[in-house]
Formats: structure tokens, sequence, C-alpha cells
């Protein structure tokens, strides 16, 4: 409902379940939700006609507002917070992946003004008797689960944001007073740029190497 870009917020969040409870969740008067349905195309390994082709980048392009491309206007941009909210598992991190990859290669602008960022949904709703608190990190839920009665905790796993009620999103996720955002800052071009390339490009040799290189070092592993 707002017209200022500067108080503007747009949710963007994978599947009708999810899009359904941010949609009850949200304030509609500086809140927006893009509900993406299926994966969003890899654009590091397509031409650009078949990206514009795609209908979840179109539904993108049009929610920004700032076209693309020679067209692309950074003062046109509908929302001065563009924030990406996907569950904590490894379908939602590769969602997230393919749409930073995205932004970095076609709304960079956007991403170098600090517009982007990742919300931090709760992994665990932890009970116990008529107490229940929110645990965001594997690390945080033992710490709570060791301060409560052991005998009495009740853990709810999070698998998805449809699982939650538009209540628990709005009080986690999506309130500016409670939530946790990330905000994604480019801090070496050359390094993110052949990051995009390996991870996300046709070459499958180099990705191969750099997850090889990289295995011992990753954490939280949804399987």
């Amino acid at each position: 409902q707002s017209k200022s870009a500067e108080e503007s917020e747009l949710f963007i969040v994978e599947g009708d379940s999810a899009g359904g409870s941010a949609k009850m969740a949200r304030d509609r008067r500086f809140q927006a939700i893009l509900p993406l349905r299926g994966k969003i195309l890899n654009v590091e390994r397509a031409r650009i006609d078949k990206m514009l082709a795609n209908k979840e980048v179109k539904a993108l392009i049009i929610a920004l507002g700032t076209a693309i491309a020679e067209d692309f206007s950074l003062e046109k941009l509908r929302y001065h917070r563009v924030i990406i909210m996907t569950v904590a598992d490894v379908d939602g991190s590769h969602i997230r992946t393919l749409l930073l990859t995205l932004f970095y290669r076609y709304f960079k602008p956007i991403m170098e003004a600090g517009y982007i960022y990742i919300a931090q949904p709760p992994l665990y709703k932890i009970s116990s008797g008529k107490t229940s608190t929110y645990a965001y990190t594997e690390e945080q839920k033992d710490k709570i689960v060791k301060e409560m009665d052991k005998t009495n905790v009740n853990l709810q796993r999070y698998k998805g944001l449809g699982e939650m009620n538009s209540e628990q999103l709005w009080e986690t996720t999506m309130n500016p007073e409670n939530r946790l955002l990330l905000k994604v800052e480019i801090e070496e071009s050359s390094v993110a740029d052949k990051t995009f390339d390996i991870l996300m490009g046709d070459e499958v040799e180099p990705r191969k190497k750099f997850i090889q290189t990289h295995a011992k070092s990753v954490k939280n592993l949804d399987i």
C-alpha cells in the first residue's frame, strides 16, 4: 500500500504454502509477497532470451520495477528491502543461491546499494509446559533445551515456512522489531565473480574441485 520505496519490503518466498502464510502474516502497509512456484532458472548457464522467457524471472522483474539490461534503472526500484525468505534446508539454500546469482549478474546495483537481505526463520520451536521459544541455530537449540526441564521438552523442527501459522511467521521472521536479517554485501567483486562462475557455471571440474577443497568446513548440513 505504501508508495515509499524507502519503507517498502518485498519478501521472495518459495511455493504457495509459504506464500499463503506470508500473505496472512505481513503488514500490508509496507510488505509485499512474491511466491516462486518452482526453482528459479540458473542464469549463470542460460542466455538472456531464455532467462526473460522464464515465468519466475519475469514475475521478479515486474515486481522490482527496475526493468533489466540496458533499460535498468535503480531509481525505479519499488522496494529498498528485497528479502529472500526460504526455509533453512538444502532446497531453501539452493533457491537462495539461484536468486543471489540472478541479482549479482543482472541486478548488481541493487545488491551494491545494500537492498538485498536474507531472512533468518527459526529452525525449531521449543516448548516446555506453557513456555515456548524459538531457536535459530542448532547450538541455540541445545542451549535452550539444557536450560529447560529435559523431561518435558517438545521440539518442533520447521521443514517449511508453511508449517508456521501466520502469527508465528510474523513474530519470528517478518516483524521488524523481532526478526533477524542478513544484509548481502559484495566485499570483493572479483572473488564473488569467480565464485559464482565456479559454483553455478557449466564447467563441472572446477566445481568438483571447489567442493572437495571446502567439504570439511561445511556446517549445518541438512541431509
